[in-house]
């Protein structure tokens, strides 16, 4: 089934005809739970991984755990619709402090299936995201995994890991990915309107005009943030937004170009702020706003992921060569 983003609540190019200049396309995912395979684009699916390349695993330094939720339990759990058991690590599975811990796949994307999706290194046209399922240092950091391949070249090897390595063990229950299929869909996005990121001038015109419509329509009435400029969720390109942390220079390591933003994982597919983004499909059209919106947690929360505390996780790219290190940003 395809999804399709409803018409946004005002045409904010009418009020503000200056952001014309800044609008921009970002590819929704609008991922949903399904059985995908190792050829298609998914969030949570099995990755198109050769036989004989090993699979990654993180040597830092982890944080020490002592219990976790069992990934074949949480499988069943959800399958049933209850709450996994969490369970003791044992002794001789747990990870010490330089233990070997497999990385968790979380998402795999090709460009015949994604508009948007820039090359990788090479000409890559099929990027892999993974992440360690344990924390790193006081702060509970994480790490990260973006893997580029050449889908042709990689679907003509003919052998493929059948199933990837699990920790015993996993901290949260939101560690484990729900297989998705995705829906690709093109829409318009606008800059994120604070700081210097869009004139001081025309941020100060959308703050007033906000403050207005609020005024006349109370709290539900629709913001630039929240309904007009980005939408929530799993993105291919388009603008970051940066609702926890504020607008942020991202640039390259290894050269110190500004960096591009490949992609967006989001935890969540809606908020009460965001709800307008909702697709048709997801809707039953007798009722309205929040009302609306349909399948429960399969819409609102499909691929069972947390990336911070339900924050975005921005994977930006350098576009003068997209080989070098990628960088991550939680906002």
């Amino acid at each position: 089934m395809t999804r399709t983003t409803p018409a946004r609540p005002v045409d904010v190019e009418a009020v503000f005809p200056e952001l014309a200049a800044y609008r921009g396309r970002t590819t929704r995912l609008h991922p949903r739970p399904g059985r995908p395979g190792r050829h298609d684009s998914h969030v949570g699916g099995p990755l198109l991984w050769p036989g004989d390349e090993p699979w990654p695993v993180c040597r830092e330094p982890h944080e020490p755990e002592a219990e976790g939720y069992a990934p074949q339990e949480i499988r069943a759990a959800r399958a049933a619709g209850v709450w996994p058991r969490s369970r003791p690590w044992a002794d001789a599975g747990r990870p010490g402090e330089g233990g070997s811990v497999p990385f968790v796949g979380l998402a795999q994307f090709f460009r015949r299936d994604v508009p948007g999706l820039t090359a990788g290194p090479g000409g890559a046209d099929l990027v892999q995201l993974l992440r360690c399922p344990l924390t790193h240092g006081p702060y509970l950091e994480r790490r990260y995994l973006l893997q580029w391949r050449r889908a042709a070249q990689t679907e003509r090897g003919g052998h493929f890991l059948a199933t990837a390595p699990e920790i015993p063990l996993l901290r949260w229950e939101d560690e484990l990915p729900e297989p998705c299929v995705v829906h690709p869909e093109e829409v318009d996005t606008y800059p994120w309107a604070e700081d210097d990121v869009l004139p001081a001038a025309l941020i100060a015109r959308i703050d007033a005009w906000e403050d207005a419509r609020a005024a006349e329509s109370g709290r539900d009435a629709p913001t630039y943030q929240g309904a007009l400029s980005i939408p929530p969720g799993w993105r291919v390109g388009g603008f970051p937004s940066w609702a926890s942390t504020g607008p942020m220079d991202i640039t390259c390591a290894s050269c110190a170009a500004p960096m591009r933003l490949l992609l967006t994982a989001g935890g969540d597919e809606m908020d009460p702020d965001s709800h307008s983004w909702m697709p048709l499909e997801d809707r039953d059209p007798s009722l309205e706003g929040m009302a609306s919106i349909r399948g429960g947690r399969s819409v609102a929360q499909p691929a069972r992921l947390r990336f911070g505390r339900d924050r975005d996780l921005h994977v930006f790219t350098c576009p003068t060569d997209p080989g070098h290190p990628p960088r991550w940003v939680l906002s």
